[in-house]
Formats: C-alpha cells, structure tokens, sequence
C-alpha cells in the first residue's frame, strides 16, 4: 500500500467519527502495555515533533480564533507526554540494568549525548528547564489568560451593541451580524478555555518535577535491592535513563508553554502573523540599529572585552541598518514617480484635444471628498473597508425609501486638512468633520461607567460626545458601556444621516420613472390612468418629494397609486394630495413611530389653539405669517418641553391635530424639535387607541 493510500485511509476513519476513539485506545496502549524500545523511539519523536507543530501553527496564525481547538490540543498533547512518561518508566525500571540503550535510543541519547553523560549536570539542566517552564513562562500565561478571559467577557456586553449600532445603521446585513455575534461568542468562549488549559500546562510542569524524583528513588531501589548493583553503577545507570526520559518529555512541554504563551500575549485584530510584527515593529526604524550599534561598538573597543565580537556585531547592526533606510528610500521614490508619470499617450491627448461639452463634468448628486491621510480608507489595496460601509448605507436606505440611492462619487480634495472629510449634496457641502484614522471613536450613549483617555471630541452624524481612543482601549471602553467604532463606520454613519435627512433632494423625475416603470410590470392599467392622464409626472414628484423630506417611505407604491388615481381627478394641489396619500399610508406610518402597541400616547393642541391656526393659514396662507409671534414662541417652547417629557418616560413623542393645520405644523417643528411626529387624525388606523398625555395650550401649558 503507497503513501497516497494510506492518506485515504486515515481521512475515512476521521470522517466516519473514529478518530477521537482511536486517540483514547493509543493514550490507553502507552499506559498500559509494554512498548519495545523502538516503538517508544517513535512516539518520543513524534511528541517532539507535534509540539514543534504546535508552536508554528501558532506563529503563522493571523487571529487566535483561526486556531480555536488549541486548548483541546493543549489537553491531547499534555495526556500523550504524560502517558510516554509512564511507558518510558516501566521500560527503564523493567529494563534499565540491561545497559543504556535498553529504554530506546532517544533517551540514551538525550542522557548521554546531551548532557554528557553526567547525571549531576544532567539534574542542572532538568531543574533550569523546570524553573523556566514552570516560573516563567506557564506561570505568566497562566495570568495573561485568566486577565484576557475576564476583560473578555466584561467586554461582550459593548461588543454586541457595537454589532447592534452598525446593524442599525445599514453597516451590515443580518448574516453579517450574526456572524460577528457568533465571533464574540467564539472569542469568550476561547479566552474561557485558555484559562482553564494553562492549568494543564502548569500541572504537566509539576508532573514532571515528581515523576523524575520518584524514578529515581525506584531505579536506585531496583538496581540496588533486585539486581544487586553497586549504588554508584545503579545511580549511573538509572539517573541518568531518568533524566534523560526526563528531557525527552520536558523539551516539548517548553515549546507547547510558550505556543500557550503566544496566544494569549499577541495583540488582538491584527492582521500580520507574530513573525511580520517583530520584524516590522522592531527593525522598521534604521535609528534604533545605528544607536544599537554605537552602544556595541564602544563596548568593543573597551581593552579585556572580547573587541571581535562586539565590533562585528555593531557592524552587522550598521549594515541592517543601511539596508532598511535604503529600502525605505527607494519606497518612497517609486511611490513619487507613479504620482508623477504621465503617459505620451495622455500627454498628447491633453494638448490636441478642444473644449467641448464633455469638459462640462455634471454636479454630482452625492460627493464624499476626503483629506490625504484619509485616503487608505477608501483604497482597498490598503485594507480600507469605508467602499464596502458606504455600499451597506446605500443599500439599506434604498430598501427603507422605497428608491435607489444614487451613487456616492469619492476622490481627494488637497484642499482639506489631512483628516477632514467633506459630504456634498448637488454640489453644495452639507457636512464636514475631522477624524484620527488612526484611532477609534468611543461613543458616550448617555451612561457609561468610567472616564477614557484620549482626544474629546463629537459625533459628526448626532453630535454625541465622543473621545478618539487607541484601538489597545477599545475593550476597556466597551466594558464601561461606551459604543466603539472605526473611523470608516463613522464617516459611513455620518453620510448615513445626511442622505435620511435630505432624501427629498436626491429624489427626481428619473426616479419616479423608474418606479412607475417597475410598478406597470404588475399593475400596467393603474400606471396607464395615473400618469399622464390624471396627473402630471411633476406633480407625482412633488408628492413623493413629500413624503420623503417627511420621513415617509414610498416602498408602498401601488397604495400611493391608486390614492393619487382617486384623488387626482378632483385636485392637483401637491399638499393636499400628500395628505390623501399620508391617510392611505396611516397604517405603516404609524407602525414605523409605534410599532405594533394598540395604545398610541399622543400630545393634542386645545381646541382653541387650533381655531386660531386654522383662522390664521386661512387669512395668511401657510407661509404663517398671521400667527403672532409671542403666540408661536410659546407654543413651540409648550410642544418642546412635552416632548421632552415623553422622550424621558421612553415613549415617542407624536402631536395629533387636523388635517388642515398637519403640514404646517409638521414644517414648523421639523428642525427644531427632534424627535417629535406631527400625525393628523385621519392618519390613525382603527384598530389603535389614543391617550392623551398632554394638551399644549391650555391654562397652564
């Protein structure tokens, strides 16, 4: 049977569940039968090698969860020494005074070859090994795990409402989130079982410490009491098999401690194994050789210090040196040169060709223009996700509108600071902030439990109070409940807002072709008698505009459709066919504020009140100029103050008054009092309740 066969067979018992049982009759085998000397050889060698498999995997691993069976295979590993161990002592204690290579050729060598043989150097080195294994190194993973577990989990809490706000937001999809969701779990859940495993690694140290001195103690009684050997040719005999055994087994308990060590020290999220981050961290700055090398250099011309030596290594250091900053160098003269090419082709092309209407570039309808130091954040060579983000928004704003968002048009402007970013609508800027692309944004939701170090600063999309914090403080900050996100989810955020708030203006003629043209595919008759026979094209924009600048999805077209075909034919006055519309709409209006609660609270005017808009639009129009303007200051301080007070008794906020005085009203406090729905009664479904909780006008309001 070849090699290739073998294979398959191996990966047909695994895929039949039989590899588990397998492991365990092996484990078994080591404890209980008595191995030849060879077959012992060969598992020692395997140990060795399989913790040297170990600890490259975790080297050349990008993120500790890609590796998430390692304390399982901590816990195999550790059961397999343990059992070579006792294998190991029942062959030089049966065997032993048969001569050196009676237990096998791996501790003949390591108990001859590698301590030479001397059993008094060979329990030096044992106890070094110990004291480096046990002291040092599992000890101090031991701590960094049960530290990383613990903030692990204290950190869950901020994790899954990060996932929450970005799904919210329109960052990700549900897939998205619940595969985050899944990663924190599996994250806890792996910092967890790394606690618990470095207690294998500790109790296999000590293991070794007491299996090495009860051998011992048996070899010397065994070759003393049963096969009558001097105490000195019996301590030459079986200490040094022990040691040996001993060294076989603590050699590969090292390298699995400092994998161990590895895991739970390398810094989370990076994305550059543990070899890329030493030699891109420590010897990516040629200033640190040069004075690493000076130190050495003067060390090496100090008379009785050994001059060659420490002269040839601070040589070494100056030519590592000049070979980074040459590197560095010719780095940033490619990258000048690629700036400055230009092509014969393009050259030309420039100079012969004429104006023409082409050179006439059209208003972009959204523009995102960004500083220099912002760019990695859109180039994807570089890992930027902001493409990806700003995909999300678009996708899940065209889904709530009920229209596609137009296309998001990004380039660099040198004209910005470095950090800042510019959001444009029609070619008119509507927002503009400054970011640390560096860094992370921690987010105050109201309430956190503890103060941060960084740079304060404010939420561009909300104007929440923020702090700029390292990305090594982001646990920290979400266990004491502030909200972390990237700079890229920041940005897409802010554009998130200012493209809900400014629908109205990216909505068109061209849209609403389009979507009269998707809705004649299932309703061609109703396309037919609406446009243009009952209503103008510009009127139904205007109507969508409508409702969109009011917060109103137009998903529901066909509903939109027919209220406009039945309505149409006695009016085309925009806003009382937006009203008509709002009527029919009422149902997922109020869905959309309420959810499914029967009881909707609600603030109401005093009938007084409102008989003096009414009089008021009716004499001056709905421009409001009637209306005197001591009586609408303190009627907007009365709407303001209740819904203050229902925002703080965690209910939404809606004022309910007539049709009439609606749009008015709902133009008179949409930039000034958030939060607050103006809803006409009409507009309430008949199967919802209504509770008054306060009513602006009266004595006393």
């Amino acid at each position: 049977m070849d090699f290739t066969k073998i294979l398959n067979s191996l990966k047909a018992l695994t895929g039949l569940g039989l590899g588990a049982p397998l492991l365990i009759v092996m484990l078994l085998a080591l404890l209980i039968l008595p191995l030849p000397p060879f077959v012992l050889d060969l598992f020692f060698t395997f140990n060795i090698a399989f913790s040297l498999i170990i600890l490259l995997v975790v080297i050349y691993t990008l993120k500790p969860l890609e590796f998430a069976s390692f304390p399982t295979v901590i816990l195999v590993a550790t059961l397999l020494r343990l059992s070579l161990n006792v294998a190991s002592t029942r062959v030089v204690l049966i065997r032993g005074h048969e001569g050196g290579d009676a237990a096998g050729k791996v501790i003949e060598a390591f108990g001859s070859f590698v301590i030479g043989g001397n059993f008094a150097v060979g329990i030096v080195v044992f106890a070094i090994l110990v004291v480096i294994n046990f002291m040092v190194v599992t000890k101090g993973a031991g701590r960094v795990a049960e530290v990383s577990a613990r903030f692990t989990l204290d950190a869950m809490p901020g994790k899954q409402m990060a996932i929450d706000a970005d799904l919210n937001s329109g960052l990700i999809n549900q897939d998205e989130a619940r595969a985050r969701r899944e990663e924190v779990a599996a994250e806890a859940d792996f910092y967890g079982s790394m606690d618990g495993a470095s207690k294998f690694v500790r109790g296999d140290a000590v293991a070794g410490i007491i299996i090495l001195f009860v051998n011992m103690i048996g070899g010397l009684a065994i070759g003393v009491g049963q096969h009558g050997m001097s105490f000195a040719d019996a301590a030459n005999v079986y200490v040094l098999l022990t040691i040996g055994d001993g060294l076989v087994a603590q050699i590969p308990s090292l390298l699995l401690s400092v994998a161990a060590a590895m895991v739970v020290t390398r810094v989370r999220g990076s994305k550059q194994d543990i070899g890329k981050q030493l030699s891109s961290q420590l010897f990516e700055d040629p200033r640190t050789l040069l004075v690493t090398a000076v130190v050495m250099g003067i060390l090496g011309i100090i008379p009785g210090m050994p001059n060659l030596v420490f002269i040839l290594l601070a040589l070494t250091l100056v030519g590592g040196a000049y070979l980074i900053d040459r590197r560095r160098k010719l780095e940033e003269e490619k990258a000048l040169e690629m700036e400055r090419i230009v092509s014969p082709q393009q050259l030309a092309k420039t100079e012969i060709k004429e104006l023409g209407w082409d050179d006439v570039m059209p208003v972009d309808a959204i523009g995102l223009e960004v500083g220099y130091r912002l760019i990695p954040l859109v180039d994807r060579n570089q890992g930027g996700q902001l493409m990806m983000r700003i995909k999300g928004v678009r996708k899940k704003l065209s889904q709530e509108l009920g229209f596609l968002i137009p296309s998001v048009h990004i380039r660099d402007n040198l004209d910005l600071s470095p950090t800042e970013y510019r959001i444009s609508l029609m070619g008119v800027s509507v927002g503009e902030a400054n970011i640390m692309p560096e860094k992370e944004m921690a987010i105050n939701p109201g309430r956190v439990f503890g103060t941060l170090q960084g740079a304060p600063c404010k939420d561009p999309a909300f104007g929440l109070d923020a702090i700029w914090i390292d990305a090594n403080q982001k646990d920290q900050a979400q266990t004491l409940g502030y909200t972390v996100v990237d700079p890229s989810t920041v940005v897409a955020t802010h554009l998130s807002h200012i493209l809900q708030s400014n629908a109205h203006e990216l909505f068109g003629y061209e849209e609403a072709q389009q979507l009269l043209d998707n809705l004649s595919k299932v309703a061609p008759k109703l396309v037919e008698d609406l446009v243009p026979k009952t209503l103008p094209l510009g009127i139904l924009v205007k109507v969508l505009q409508n409702l969109l600048q009011e917060r109103v999805s137009i998903r529901d077209l066909r509903t939109i459709a027919e209220t406009l075909a039945e309505y149409g034919v006695k009016s085309q006055d925009p806003d009382i066919l937006t009203s008509a519309v709002r009527a029919a709409l009422g149902r997922s209006i109020v869905h959309e504020i309420n959810g499914v609660q029967t009881e909707i609270p609600v603030i109401t005017l005093d009938p007084g009140l409102e008989q003096i808009l009414h009089r008021s639009l009716q004499t001056a129009g709905e421009g409001g100029a009637g209306l005197e303007p001591g009586l609408a200051e303190q009627m907007h301080k009365s709407l303001e103050e209740s819904a203050q007070r229902m925002e703080m008794e965690g209910q939404t906020a809606v004022l309910l008054v007539s049709s009439y005085i609606r749009p008015w009203l709902a133009r008179f406090v949409r930039h000034s009092i958030s939060g607050l729905h103006v809803l006409a009664y009409n507009e309430i479904p008949q199967d919802r309740q209504i509770r008054v909780v306060s009513t602006v006008g009266q004595r006393g309001q």
